[in-house]
């Protein structure tokens, strides 16, 4: 099981599936190249256009199948990044700008979410909670400024939760038996000012997922207790470095349903040391680091993405693809976060 925020999002609509088409993209191939290598048998993507026909997903599922498995199954739904609000979410007092949508983006479906699948996913079961207002999350902390709520009410009555989405989609292993994938992937928490609307609609993304573990109704859903899950996507939380909150994800990773399993790689603790930076004040172990970012405008190099399996899950193995020098793979990422995509694929092995 892996996650992969690969980056692959175009300026406009169609743009993704033209580069696919074309061919000769090396930051296409690149991606590729990982998928073919790490080999999941579901893989959830981070970052990839969504557009209604799947044209750009079975291009890229054509193109993995080259090289790597072949993915039978194929999910996504048009995620709230680009989907017009109607009304000014960012407060600047102009309408229609990429802010003003449900989640940032110039375009309907920008940078979705989307799932590669070698076993049969039940879409008549997915549960999608990408509709629910962030104000009609239990124990919301909506953005306010000097007192009062941000940029107005009309704002809130339509502001949606996930950046993305929020989905639950079972899979139908071959075992029988079905494992829910809960994937999302949250507003980064910063590119805000004192209101803080993107440092707390990234906390409560992250705590929908410990309330929907609790069995806390949520938009008419309840989770099962006695279910076999695993978190998947780009949750843009550290839980030690960074801007994020860190007691909402580190709730969740501690939660009782929830085992940790801190995927790392070599690739990851060298990219630090040579880089520096940020990176030389951070508290966390950069062995577990996921996303190379540029030193000059962030803090550095952080543990963004994650594949955590419910306790109840045998795991076998556990990593994170960045390649340290003169190791197989290197060629795929690179020295500086600038070939391919900038995170990396985040893997466990389960029995």
């Amino acid at each position: 099981m892996a996650t992969f925020n690969v980056s692959l999002g175009r300026k406009g609509p169609g743009l993704l599936a033209r580069d696919l088409a074309r061919g000769g993209d090396d930051q296409i191939n690149a991606v590729v190249g990982i998928i073919g290598q790490v080999r999941p048998d579901i893989l959830v993507l981070n970052d990839f256009d969504f557009d209604h026909g799947q044209v750009a997903l079975g291009l890229l599922a054509q193109q993995i199948a080259v090289v790597g498995p072949s993915y039978p199954h194929l999910f996504s739904l048009r995620p709230n990044a680009g989907m017009a609000s109607g009304v000014d979410l960012n407060g600047d007092g102009r309408l229609g700008g990429p802010a003003d949508a449900q989640g940032f983006g110039g375009f309907s479906g920008r940078q979705g979410m989307a799932v590669l699948s070698r076993f049969p996913i039940d879409t008549g079961r997915v549960r999608d909670f990408s509709a629910l207002l962030w104000k009609d999350l239990p124990g919301a902390v909506l953005p306010t400024l000097n007192g009062k709520i941000f940029p107005s009410q009309a704002a809130i009555d339509v502001q949606r939760l996930s950046y993305k989405g929020h989905w639950d989609i079972p899979v139908r292993l071959p075992n029988d038996k079905t494992l829910h994938l809960l994937v999302s992937h949250t507003v980064p928490p910063v590119f805000d000012g004192a209101e803080d609307q993107n440092g707390r609609r990234n906390r409560d993304e992250i705590r929908f997922w410990s309330l929907y573990l609790d069995g806390v109704l949520i938009d008419g859903m309840q989770f099962e207790k006695d279910a076999s899950f695993i978190i998947l996507g780009d949750l843009n939380a550290d839980p030690l470095d960074g801007e994020g909150s860190k007691q909402a994800i580190g709730d969740l990773l501690e939660h009782p349903r929830v085992r940790d399993v801190k995927p790392a790689s070599k690739g990851a603790t060298a990219a630090s040391v040579a880089q520096g930076g940020g990176n030389k004040t951070q508290l966390g172990d950069p062995s577990f680091d996921t996303v190379d970012w540029n030193e000059s405008r962030t803090p550095g190099n952080m543990r963004v993405d994650y594949v955590l399996p419910s306790v109840d899950l045998v795991v076998t193995g556990a990593g994170v693809f960045w390649p340290a020098p003169g190791e197989v793979g290197y060629e795929f990422v690179g020295s500086n976060g600038d070939l391919g995509s900038h995170h990396r694929l985040v893997w466990i092995d389960i029995e």
